[in-house]
């Protein structure tokens, strides 16, 4: 084992790497909280500082994937389409099975210049999660309750207002509404052929309102629909936890282009399309596990530079007075400051490990379990 590999391995590293994350998302989400001064002087300026601070946090996580485990990300698609790619508005439609299935995502938006203005329709929930819900309400995500007789008005707003938006954005959709278990695909396909929809294998039933009122709230605004099947060579299931230890996975994403105008104007006729879309998304992972490749020319986009810079810049400046202060604290032999200090390492390594719990599937939400508990 090489050194790196070994520091890959090092629950010490791991920890100065979340020191460094954390520390400089709270300096981060401060300028942000300043930056508020300017949404009623000039909205666009507020937007575009934003988005790049919220590049600067989101792709310390993008470098774990791309430098740190060295994770290979290859797309399947047609080459007309990826010219497209970060010169246009577009709503993605994302499978959720896996763990670090967003950021396989982000990291196809930070190699086509969209990062730091990627959007979302997040639960509620991650609105108080520290860092994360933070930095997505100054960028204005749209943050949703699940019951959609609360959440219509705020989402239309909320998708409203990215039609003035002076960068180009990616707006990601995950139409399950929650993350791929047994239990829940079971209860899902339940439901599916109680309205007689069709069954599917590797997905849950999406739910059509967010996908129908996005696409009505964005038309003239968004280009066009990218529905992206993801998957893992070798039957792999990874981990933020194995991105941290260093593992190299690779990623496989099919990715076909829809122009808006090919959906339905009509709302049940969009939730019909929805409903094709994902028989079709079934039918590509089933080829997937059968001959270990999705259809389509294969991309691999080259990685940026910049998420290991910026990366580096916060370690530099953080890291140094950090090493200098334990050195006082040990220095100085008092037990009462070196106890103190041990504290503050359980305390920062569990909030960290709290973080990480995020991305958990067996953490996730009972979203999916609502029909199962009805029956009960």
């Amino acid at each position: 084992m090489g050194l790196l590999a070994f520091l890959k391995t090092q629950f010490v590293v791991h920890l100065l790497i979340g020191f460094v994350f954390v520390v400089s998302g709270l300096i981060i989400n401060s300028v942000q909280l300043c930056t508020l001064v300017l949404w009623p002087v000039n909205k666009q300026l507020y937007r575009r500082l934003n988005c790049r601070l919220a590049y600067s946090l989101w792709s310390q996580l993008v470098m774990l994937l791309e430098w740190w485990s060295c994770t290979e990300c290859t797309l399947f698609a047609d080459r007309a389409a990826v010219e497209r790619f970060g010169k246009e508005h577009a709503v993605i439609i994302l499978n959720h099975n896996f763990e670090i299935d967003f950021l396989c995502g982000w990291t196809m938006c930070e190699r086509f210049g969209v990062l730091g203005s990627s959007k979302v329709l997040a639960k509620r929930e991650l609105l108080y999660v520290p860092l994360i819900g933070w930095t997505w309400y100054f960028l204005e995500i749209v943050f949703c309750k699940r019951k959609w007789e609360e959440d219509r008005d705020a989402v239309i707003k909320g998708l409203r207002r990215l039609a003035g938006y002076p960068e180009y954005v990616w707006f990601l959709l995950y139409c399950e509404g929650t993350r791929f278990t047994e239990k829940k695909h079971r209860v899902s396909m339940e439901v599916a052929a109680s309205k007689g929809l069709p069954v599917l294998k590797y997905h849950l039933l999406p739910r059509t309102k967010g996908f129908t009122t996005a696409v009505q709230c964005l038309r003239g605004t968004v280009a066009a629909v990218y529905d992206v099947t993801l998957n893992f060579r070798g039957n792999k299931n990874p981990s933020l936890l194995g991105i941290l230890y260093g593992k190299k996975y690779e990623a496989d994403m099919c990715v076909r282009r829809f122009p808006l105008e090919e959906i339905p104007l009509d709302e049940k006729e969009a939730a019909q399309w929805l409903h094709k879309l994902y028989q079709e998304k079934d039918a590509l992972q089933e080829m997937y596990n059968r001959e270990g490749v999705f259809p389509g020319q294969q991309f691999k986009p080259a990685r940026r530079p910049w998420t290991l810079l910026n990366f580096l810049f916060w370690a530099t400046l953080l890291l140094s007075p950090l090493f200098s202060f334990v050195l006082g604290v040990f220095a100085s032999g008092s037990p009462l400051l070196i106890l103190a200090f041990l504290g503050f390492v359980g305390a920062a390594s569990f909030g960290v490990r709290r973080l990480i719990g995020v991305t958990e599937i067996e953490k996730g939400s009972s979203y999916g379990n609502q029909e199962l508990k009805k029956k009960e």
